[in-house]
């Protein structure tokens, strides 16, 4: 039984079914909630904007320094929101959320009564 479990593929989830245009989404093949984080890299000297690619779990500049200063230190930023502009300098990241962030949201739902109860007769 041990050697069997040892051959197992431990299968992680890439989450590559989740949208992107929403902040917050659950995958549809894991189940896990995954928010959805946008980055760019910017030029620490000049600010210009520069693209992003993530290596070894890193978010770095593509190239290795500044086309306009030729400065090689980066500033990584944050993206609120994703625009059309941002697209190509952006990076995804996709995270999964293990606290509760639905903190501000009620829900309420309503049971449905069953059909075989009635009422209880009042005798006086």
């Amino acid at each position: 039984m041990f050697l069997m479990d040892f051959f197992k593929r431990h299968h992680t989830c890439n989450h590559e079914h989740v949208s992107i245009d929403t902040q917050y989404s659950y995958c549809p093949d894991c189940g896990e909630l995954i928010e959805n984080e946008w980055f760019i890299t910017r030029c620490a000297c000049c600010g210009i904007k520069q693209r992003a690619i993530i290596k070894n779990g890193e978010i770095i500049p593509e190239a290795n320094f500044c086309h306009n200063c030729g400065g090689n230190e980066y500033i990584i930023e944050k993206l609120p929101k994703i625009n059309f502009i941002d697209i190509n300098y952006a990076v995804l990241v996709k995270t999964v959320v293990t606290e509760d962030v639905t903190e501000d949201v009620t829900q309420c739902w309503e049971e449905k009564p069953s059909s075989t109860q009635k009422l209880l007769q009042l005798f006086r």
